[in-house]
């Protein structure tokens, strides 16, 4: 299925795009080195309704579609997957997460700032024994009057320093399991949420990665997302967009590694002619071009169900999935035409290659993702369109 853009998809698009080149490329490299959070870029991105592109007007976000969302968020991984990342759990997770299953108290006390830009968003789910088993969770939250008071420890967490509201999920009742889970919306400065290690990444150094340790925490019982029991159904529900946004990610990432190794190919003479002249180097971008092209129109048809409000489960490992392997081939082969300089941080590809790892791993292994896939088509008897009646 072929995509055609409407006009207000192609605005959206073309107005990241000239931001993102004039403004978040400017300090990327740089960022990558100091680690640097870009506060000031998602502060801009704010202003311009990229932190809550998905949520209605009425909660300041920009009310745009799925695939204005994807297409914008590919923009910005172009010019720095760092920024694009906190940009990625802000939209996907954080504020649709508040925004379907939130009060309407917390719809105005922190989905408002969230969608405006004005305070970072984190989604505290994994930790140091449960990652792709989020049912072995160890974190508790126990009722205590009107406050839970939660215990325990998350890792990994992105934008866990920066954040000023954490979305953090914990077991309210160990024997129900993962109905046993619940999630809760917990402000920065409460006593007993402590920022914890920050890890020194291979890539995507510029968004803080970090433990977030509660330590008798205790969070008003009205903080409560959605009821007693959801926050396994409220993870796996935004996880479900968050893929969605790591493929983009990886679209991004892979279109500018693609630009850059051709860019080199054909400024790059040996044997008296530019490299960009030879079949080998020549195929390899052919290829390169063709799978990113696959990975775009995954993406696309995975937003495009998440907007018509069909099941899209599948759809977004299947895009996540081959998206993310994808990226990583890319700039695998985009290093390799660069040659010994793409070993070198004089040329951004060495930058791209060790961003792009992390997107097999995070919001769902591709293991996990293969798992996810096979549950959905093997539960779904129904006979596959075109079937003999």
């Amino acid at each position: 299925m072929s995509f055609k853009l409407t006009d207000e998809q192609l605005m959206v698009q073309s107005m990241v795009r000239e931001f993102s080149r004039k403004v978040v490329a400017a300090t990327a490299a740089e960022r990558d080195k100091t680690k640097e959070f870009p506060a000031d870029n998602l502060r801009q991105m704010g202003e311009l309704g990229l932190m809550g592109m998905m949520i209605p007007f009425d909660y300041e976000g920009s009310d745009a579609d799925t695939i204005s969302y994807v297409l914008a968020l590919s923009e910005i991984a172009y010019s720095c997957a760092s920024t694009a990342v906190v940009m990625s759990v802000q939209n996907s997770i954080v504020c649709e997460s508040i925004y379907r299953f939130g009060t309407e108290g917390h719809k105005e006390k922190f989905l408002k700032p969230l969608a405006a830009g004005e305070v970072i968003g984190a989604f505290a789910l994994t930790e140091p024994t449960a990652g792709s088993d989020p049912v072995s969770q160890e974190t508790t939250a126990e009722r205590d009057g009107d406050h839970y008071v939660i215990n325990g420890t998350k890792r990994f967490i992105t934008s866990g320093q920066n954040s000023k509201i954490v979305i953090v999920t914990a077991k309210t009742d160990e024997s129900q399991k993962h109905k046993g889970i619940s999630a809760f919306i917990v402000e920065k400065e409460t006593p007993g949420l402590i920022v914890g290690h920050v890890e020194d990444k291979m890539g995507l150094r510029a968004s803080d990665t970090t433990d977030l340790i509660f330590e008798n925490c205790r969070v008003p019982a009205q903080n409560l997302l959605g009821n007693e029991g959801d926050g396994f159904m409220i993870s796996m529900s935004g996880l479900d967009g968050g893929r969605i946004g790591i493929a983009a990610q990886s679209i991004g990432v892979a279109q500018a590694a693609l630009d850059a190794a051709i860019k080199y190919a054909k400024e790059r003479q040996q044997f008296g002619q530019s490299i960009s002249k030879f079949q080998g180097i020549r195929w390899t971008i052919a290829d390169m071009a063709t799978e990113i092209e696959a990975a775009r129109q995954l993406v696309l048809s995975a937003a495009a169900m998440k907007d018509r409000g069909e099941r899209y489960t599948a759809q977004a490992s299947m895009a996540k999935l081959f998206a993310s392997e994808m990226v990583n081939r890319i700039t695998g082969k985009a290093l390799q035409i660069h040659g010994g300089y793409g070993f070198t941080k004089d040329y951004p590809v060495e930058r791209f290659y060790r961003d792009a790892r992390v997107f097999t791993i995070y919001e769902g292994t591709s293991e996990i993702q293969r798992v996810v896939i096979s549950n959905q088509i093997l539960k779904d008897r129904r006979k596959p369109s075109g079937a003999a009646k």
